[in-house]
């Protein structure tokens, strides 16, 4: 007979009310519902109740009524924004960036400076446990064709920062995404130097997740959010949001937004996970790989042509710790593989063709 599994020791206990920042996004409202799935409650925080109610009937009427409740906060960067939403919580993931669209750094990097901070503080004020941030891979690095590199905890984007930073124009993709990634990397900076100074009484874990993939709990409430645009646009030949942007995205990491939503999960309740930075990268693709599998799987529809030149991500990730925990959530399964994450939106737009 085998050594007999141990299950890992929780740092908050099942049934616990966690809540999720920005509850209504691409990647937080994954995170909800793993949540959900594992026996915690959630609340989430939302812009405005009224629009993002649909996700009480979605998750209410699946996990049970009470399951999950929202309340509103319209603005993360006010001061004490979070302070009501943290009270009674066992722990916090703050997953809301609400700054994709801003190019300015002026605007964007102190909003979300701000709303880590706001965030971070109420939780510490409000005696939560477990504190949880949505970082992004361009904290680390930014995507570099063919360079062999490392992404590691030590990792950090100084590039993209001194970019964003620079004098204006402030537009075009290149800058949008420079400021996107600024505003993270400053963010989670912002967060790790908190915990060092203030030295408050909670566990800060970040993950960084690469580009998501996966099922979209709600098309006809949340469209095709975030990174699922470009699978929506190469899937159309380059409609909308448009070559430009595509092209701006070089080949990189996909994550499969369940396993990524995991990986939060695992980093919000697993007591040994610690001080640590997850990076939620599964394997490497590019447009030219989404291409070949549109085709095998839909032979009968016409892509577009490979994209020439687009080269091939070579990063050494350190992304076996963030397996491990996805692996003691998911039965002992890793990585999804880049088809699974694919297929939920490819069939419904195939559908739809």
């Amino acid at each position: 007979m085998g050594p007999v599994a141990v299950e890992p020791k929780l740092a908050i206990p099942k049934g616990s009310l966690v809540l999720v920042t920005g509850a209504n996004g691409f990647i937080a409202s994954h995170i909800v519902k793993q949540l959900l799935e594992n026996g915690f409650k959630v609340r989430g925080t939302v812009r405005n109740i009224d629009r993002a109610s649909w996700l009480l009937d979605f998750f209410n009427t699946r996990y049970g009524e009470g399951s999950l409740e929202l309340v509103s906060v319209p603005e993360m960067a006010d001061n004490g924004a979070f302070d009501e939403a943290v009270e009674g919580c066992a722990g916090v993931i703050h997953s809301a960036t609400p700054v994709m669209a801003i190019q300015d750094p002026n605007v964007a990097v102190p909003m979300v400076i701000s709303g880590a901070m706001n965030a971070l503080k109420a939780a510490t004020k409000a005696g939560v446990k477990r504190f949880v941030l949505t970082s992004s891979s361009t904290a680390a690095a930014d995507p570099q064709p063919n360079k062999v590199f490392p992404i590691n905890p030590s990792v950090w984007n100084h590039d993209a920062v001194k970019a964003a930073w620079a004098p204006p124009p402030y537009e075009g993709v290149q800058r949008k995404l420079q400021v996107y990634s600024a505003s993270k990397m400053q963010s989670e900076q912002a967060a790790w130097e908190f915990l060092k100074t203030e030295k408050p009484n909670l566990v800060l874990n970040t993950v960084l997740p690469n580009m998501n993939i996966g099922e979209i709990l709600s098309i006809e409430h949340q469209g095709y959010p975030s990174t699922m645009s470009w699978i929506k646009a190469l899937w159309g030949g380059f409609s909308e949001p448009g070559e430009e942007e595509l092209r701006s995205n070089p080949p990189q990491y996909y994550i499969n937004v369940d396993d990524n939503a995991l990986v939060h999960v695992g980093a919000l309740i697993f007591e040994d996970v610690k001080d640590e930075r997850l990076f939620s990268f599964a394997r490497p693709y590019s447009w030219n790989t989404l291409l070949a599998l549109f085709r095998k799987l839909y032979p009968n529809k016409k892509f577009i042509d490979d994209i020439d030149g687009v080269g091939e991500d070579k990063s050494i990730v350190a992304n076996e710790r963030a397996e491990e925990i996805l692996k003691r959530l998911n039965g002992g399964k890793g990585w999804t593989s880049l088809e699974e994450s694919v297929r939920p939106v490819t069939d419904k737009l195939a559908a739809q063709s």
